[in-house]
């Protein structure tokens, strides 16, 4: 892992690395010292790993609940190259959708495909970073919605270290299977009116979690509508399980 720079505002230590071809930010106390809960953070599709809703809750992780927060560019995203391979089979899909083809299915093949490369690079970045003397092997959360929910669902069940995790806006076409290998508490959001994930895939994954303590947050309004107040609720769920 190699630091690129650091910046500190508000309490909160922002420090930029690169992983291999990894590039990704880890957010902290400033002057943290010693072992801390870790939240990983999935970006959502288009986006990036300072998207400004991932940059708002990683702040409030650390501000309110003295976490350390880590996320990092997916495939195709933020600082990496563009990655021919799935530009192509994004270009097909959306030809396809524009044929009359149903976009949820198309959507849940191509996470699944990219999940395949991230879940490992992830691993990789929870080493590292859990080797730092200021973040150290405490327990881990993991956050992510939409695209982050695609890619965070293997990711949660693949990983032992996760503790609980908030997940939504996704479905089970793709995730299911993976679903069903997830124990830890889960917090799952949905959005009613959601024009991208149909409401009954979405309900399905919620069913498909194996998770004794998992609850479901639905509320009215598009795929990128999340109230504000469900990060409050994020606070406690991770107050809760982590600290």
């Amino acid at each position: 892992m190699r630091f690129t720079s650091e910046t500190s505002s508000d309490g909160v230590c922002e420090r930029l690395f690169t992983l291999g071809e990894i590039p990704g930010v880890l957010w902290t106390p400033e002057g943290a010292a010693g072992t801390r809960p870790l939240v990983v953070m999935g970006h959502g599709g288009g986006q990036h790993k300072k998207a400004p809703g991932i940059l708002a809750r990683a702040r409030r992780f650390v501000t309110a609940c003295d976490f350390a927060v880590v996320a990092v560019d997916v495939p195709g995203h933020g600082d990496r190259p563009k990655d021919e391979e799935y530009n192509r089979i994004a270009t097909e899909n959306q030809a396809r959708v524009e044929a009359g083809e149903e976009l949820a299915p198309l959507i849940a093949s191509f996470q699944a495909l990219v999940a395949r490369q991230t879940v490992p690079e992830w691993q990789a970045v929870l080493d590292a970073v859990q080797q730092l003397g200021h973040v150290g092997a405490g327990p881990v959360g993991y956050w992510g919605v939409s695209l982050g929910c695609g890619l965070g669902v293997p990711f949660v069940a693949a990983e032992p270290r996760v503790h609980a995790a908030v997940l939504g806006l996704g479905g089970a076409l793709a995730s299911a299977e993976d679903a069903a290998r997830i124990t830890v508490p889960v917090e799952f959001l949905a959005q009613w009116d959601d024009e991208r994930v149909p409401r009954d895939q979405s309900l399905a994954l919620f069913d498909a979690l194996a998770s004794a303590e998992k609850t479901l947050h639905a509320n009215p309004g598009k795929h990128g509508e999340i109230p504000d107040f469900e990060l409050d609720s994020t606070l406690r769920f991770f107050s809760r399980h982590l600290a």
